[in-house]
């Protein structure tokens, strides 16, 4: 029976659908005006999609092809992610980056490459010989011939970007709509109803930033502009003892078969080989492969045969959306009120915020352009996830203030009970085991878990369990 006195349900200026980084960075753009907005994620969590497994480079979008969508929002999104990193505490690190050329034809494409960044209005590439190849990173493999240099790539962490963009949104008054899948759509008068498995969401507007989905979500809507195919990058990554071996990251020339496998450092202090680059049909399939492996090793005995005398203490694999487009399809239909950012891939964790200010431009001119709040809060600090910048369990002071951050709960990746405790506290509390790793770096070093699982796990369940009562 209908309650005639219940309050209608409300109807969103916009509902952005998908957490990932490209999702929440929307949803925060369009939140610092006077819009509301509705951040509708078909998880449990924000960013635990194609946003949470990549390379986790900050791109200077050196390599992309000019006069794309995707070059001019790699660059603008470059500038944005770092200075929005330094007022957030996002960890990067500038490590730069080296092409290294194997073959006389690498070694021929070099100078191409360098004109290409030039094009692409990256001018800090420089060409080296081959001995200044071996001076910059002397565990590397016989036979290199040449490299070119990238000095603005750097390493960052996904994670924490995805959690930054999400929170921001939400304390800017984004409501989130967790574990809410979209299954249809229907017009209304002046809105749609997005139609989720928990319940329907109305929005005068609606951006849809699914990834892997969005060409399903597109469909919904009565669309048939793209496929997007899920290709899986395979990756493994050696303990923090290889991490000298690589100071910064080593790129290969790339082909037509793709950008192939790299050497890279990673935030958390490890060195990753990888990615392969197999596509699929089926958009859940993130495990791993034999197959995948072997095609690693293979390149690693080549690249750097040393690193493979370090010991792996983890692989994991993520799924890019690709399409049959050579660029990004963002789109927008102001009768339908909708607009599409599709085909978004490894290169969205750079571009994100650039993608967010071109969403917003592309409603202004359909007609939708809410002013700019009169004052915004300031943006939230996160926990420090790198393992080059301070961290509490070395923090005499703040464990002096604070006894729980001098209690080590993980002791390989030194994770304390105090952030344990600060995670669940925090504005976007993790909802699993592996939110609580996304947070905290718990359970992701060398024994991944072994030692203290059991404990963490006990944690987690008496969170959950508290919730459960509070709510």
């Amino acid at each position: 029976m209908v309650n005639p006195t219940a309050a209608p349900p409300p109807v969103f200026d916009v509902a952005v659908i998908g957490g990932g980084i490209v999702g929440a960075a929307i949803a925060r753009e369009l939140a610092g005006t006077t819009a509301t907005v509705a951040l509708v994620e078909a998880r449990a969590d924000v960013g635990d999609g194609t946003s949470k497994a990549n390379t986790a480079i900050l791109h200077t979008g050196f390599d992309a092809t000019p006069g794309t969508l995707e070059s001019r929002l790699v660059a603008r999104g470059y500038e944005l992610l770092g200075a929005y990193a330094e007022r957030t505490g996002i960890p990067v690190e500038r490590t730069g980056a080296l092409l290294v050329a194997w073959t006389d034809d690498e070694l021929a494409a070099l100078p191409r490459l360098r004109k290409k960044a030039e094009a692409n209005g990256y001018l800090g590439c420089e060409l080296v010989d081959a001995d200044e190849v071996y001076r910059r990173v002397p565990r590397l493999g016989s036979g290199a011939l040449g490299g070119l240099t990238v000095p603005g790539e750097s390493i960052t962490c996904t994670w924490t970007t995805n959690l930054a963009l999400a929170t921001d949104a939400r304390r800017l008054g984004t409501e989130l709509f967790l574990g809410h899948r979209v299954t249809a759509v229907r017009a209304e008068d002046g809105h749609t109803v997005l139609v989720t498995d928990r319940g329907e969401i109305r929005a005068r507007w609606v951006v849809n930033a699914a990834g892997l989905g969005a060409d399903v979500v597109d469909r919904l809507f009565g669309h048939d502009r793209f496929t997007v195919t899920p290709r899986r990058g395979e990756l493994l990554v050696f303990d923090k003892l290889s991490r000298p071996m690589v100071p910064l990251i080593v790129l290969p020339v790339p082909s037509k078969l793709g950008k192939g496998v790299l050497v890279s450092p990673t935030i958390y202090g490890n060195v990753m080989l990888g990615p392969t680059a197999e596509d699929l049909t089926d958009k859940t399939a993130t495990g791993t492969s034999e197959s995948g492996f072997e095609f690693l090793l293979d390149k690693g005995r080549r690249l750097m045969p040393d690193l493979l005398d370090e010991e792996v203490t983890a692989t994991y694999a993520g799924l890019r959306a690709a399409t049959e487009h050579g660029d990004y399809v963002i789109e927008s239909d102001a009768d339908q009120r909708y607009v599409l950012v599709g085909g978004i891939r490894s290169t969205g964790l750079t571009a994100g915020m650039a993608i967010a200010e071109h969403v917003r431009a592309l409603l202004a001119e359909a007609g939708f352009a809410p002013p700019d709040r009169a004052e915004l809060p300031i943006p939230p600090w996160m926990p420090n996830l790198g393992e080059a910048f301070p961290r509490p369990y070395r923090d005499a002071e703040r464990i002096a203030a604070d006894p729980a951050y001098g209690t080590v709960v993980c002791f390989c990746e030194r994770v304390t009970a105090g952030e344990l405790r600060d995670a669940f506290a925090s504005d976007l509390p993790p909802a699993d085991l592996d939110g609580l790793r996304r947070r905290t770096r718990v359970l992701n070093g060398r024994c991944q878990g072994f030692f203290c699982g059991a404990a963490v796990d006990k944690v987690l369940r008496q969170h959950l369990s508290s919730r459960g009562a509070q709510s």
